[in-house]
């Protein structure tokens, strides 16, 4: 049987060709960043031909749940605190059908209006990528949210709304023993909003990715359909949502593989000096067979005081040799690994940890380790969120970077960046780990390096009060890429940002002509997700 897509332009081909043309030519045409004043202030965009209409037409709609027309300062702000797009509307939908409707209606509207839609989750996206100037943003965590469905049998899953939070699944599925097997390393996040990226933390290089760990999707596509697709039914728009930028649907339902889940973990970091035996040996245990269930890795330039801000929750091996250690003037890379266990198998847990750890080549006087409980472990970036509100520092701008290196031209880019374009990490931690893509499926939308084994590089920095401000932070990063681009190192953005057509087409590789066809077939007016600025919604020609 063939796929959608060819379906589609069988049945279609002239309302096809019209619709392709209009798709290609009104991709974003210039590198204009409307992003870069942080406040509230409205882009320098033409306003929507009858927008006066919009709200009225928007009111006719019959649905579960309702708009709001006004306060909507809310809907034009993200987690990257960057870019302000204010929508005209925000939807609050009951119901699935509720998206499916507006959608319709703003196909309807489409000879009129180039209004847009835009899913939003928790609002964690970096560059407004959730945002949608004068169009519909959708509040996803409004959808009623069905109890979840919990099958804990040969092959258990979960079934959740496409707005639930994955520190709820984490609770509810724990109460069978169960529990996703890939996570992120921030839990406060909706199952639509990481499935539309890729959802990458330190259990990937063993599951893949948490778009590797789903079986079926209830998705609303562009043209308002509600579809079920999984990798035997509707194959084709299966993989395309998954880590498509919500360019495809918007995920309304998700079914999620579980695996056991343990009550407690061991938490280890140790020290390098080298960031060859620091990666040699990273690689070397995401390439074991009895490993770790967690593995992750940080580059710390000229921190001082390092281990002994590790103690209030680490205990080091060995505390005189610890207290020596000196961190100032240097360039260190801790390896961070966790095993999961219960309590009843303690004395084999450290046996299999205490072989690892002789497996590698870290400075010995840097061992420091902790046990806490499972949910603690995973949930752990909260738990620093928390404080950072208190004191007024969460709602800050965060010009995140994120990367995947190809293992071949790692060593190269540690070379060219740390310690040369980025000379300390006071303005946030640099993440730095490999993964094995064998474990990875390439048929869904996200893209990568070609090479079996990558590597995910995290700036993670935040522009806080007395620290280097914004435009700086963007400049070291844009000196980054651009280091990148000279070397030549076969670098990809993970959570990309783009402002060309060019560009896209250029981070698509050999992808773009299938991810330009999905979209012709799923959502042809480029109605959803425009704050990806990957095509410009078009105008139908009746």
């Amino acid at each position: 049987m063939g796929s959608p897509v060819c379906g589609f332009l069988k049945q279609n081909n002239i309302i096809f060709l019209r619709f392709f043309a209009i798709l290609v030519l009104s991709c974003i045409p210039d590198r204009t960043n409307l992003c870069s004043n942080p406040s509230f202030d409205t882009p320098t965009i033409p306003p929507h031909s009858s927008s006066s209409s919009i709200p009225s037409s928007l009111k006719t709609l019959t649905l579960d749940g309702y708009f709001s027309f006004e306060n909507l300062k809310h809907a034009a702000k993200d987690f990257g605190n960057i870019c302000h797009y204010l929508p005209i509307a925000v939807l609050h939908p009951k119901s699935v059908s509720d998206i499916s409707s507006t959608i319709k209606h703003i196909l309807y509207m489409s000879s009129v209006t180039k209004l847009t839609v835009a899913a939003r989750g928790r609002g964690h996206s970096l560059q407004g990528q959730a945002q949608a100037y004068q169009g519909v943003v959708i509040n996803m965590e409004s959808l009623d949210r069905p109890s979840m469905y919990i099958e804990n049998g040969e092959v258990p899953y979960v079934d959740v709304s496409g707005g639930e939070l994955w520190i709820n699944i984490l609770h509810e599925t724990l109460k069978y023993g169960l529990s996703p097997k890939s996570w992120t390393d921030y839990l406060h996040l909706t199952v639509g909003g990481t499935l539309s990226n890729a959802g990458i933390s330190g259990q990937a290089f063993r599951h893949g990715p948490q778009i590797n760990n789903v079986y079926q999707l209830e998705v609303v596509t562009g043209r308002g359909e509600v579809v079920t697709c999984s990798d035997k039914e509707n194959a084709d728009l299966f993989y395309g949502v998954l880590g498509g930028l919500g360019q495809f649907g918007i995920i309304t339902r998700a079914r999620i593989s579980l695996g056991p889940a343990e009550k407690m973990v061991k938490w280890i970091r140790v020290l390098y000096s080298e960031f060859s035996t620091f990666s040699n040996d990273q690689e070397h245990l995401i390439s074991s067979n009895n490993s770790f269930d967690y593995i992750e890795g940080f580059v710390m330039i000229n921190r001082t005081g390092l281990l002994n801000n590790w103690r209030s929750s680490f205990n080091p091996k060995d505390p005189i040799q610890a207290s020596q250690f000196s961190s100032d003037g240097k360039i260190l890379y801790c390896l961070e690994m966790v095993k999961y266990f219960n309590p009843e198998k303690i004395d084999v847990l450290n046996q299999d940890i205490e072989k690892l750890l002789s497996e590698l080549n870290y400075i010995p006087s840097t061992l420091f380790l902790s046990e806490v409980s499972y949910v603690e472990f995973l949930d752990r970036v909260h738990l620093s969120e928390i404080k950072l509100r208190s004191k007024g520092l969460r709602e800050v701008p965060h010009p995140w970077l994120n990367l995947l290196i190809p293992k071949s031209r790692i060593f190269d880019f540690a070379e060219g960046v740390f310690g040369n374009i980025v000379k300390d990490n006071n303005n946030g931690p640099i993440l730095i780990y490999p993964v094995n893509k064998a474990k990875w499926n390439n048929r869904t939308s996200m893209v990568t390096p070609e090479e079996d084994i990558i590597y995910l590089v995290a700036f993670l920095s935040s522009a806080l009060p007395g620290t280097d401000g914004l435009e700086h932070i963007m400049t070291q990063n844009q000196h980054i890429l651009d280091f990148c681009a000279k070397a030549q190192l076969g670098a990809k953005q993970y959570l990309p940002h783009y402002h060309t057509q060019d560009e896209w087409r250029a981070h698509f590789g050999t992808q773009w002509e299938t991810f330009v066809q999905r979209k012709s077939a799923y959502d042809p007016l480029a109605i959803l997700a425009p704050g990806q600025r990957i095509f410009q919604k078009a105008i139908s020609i009746t």
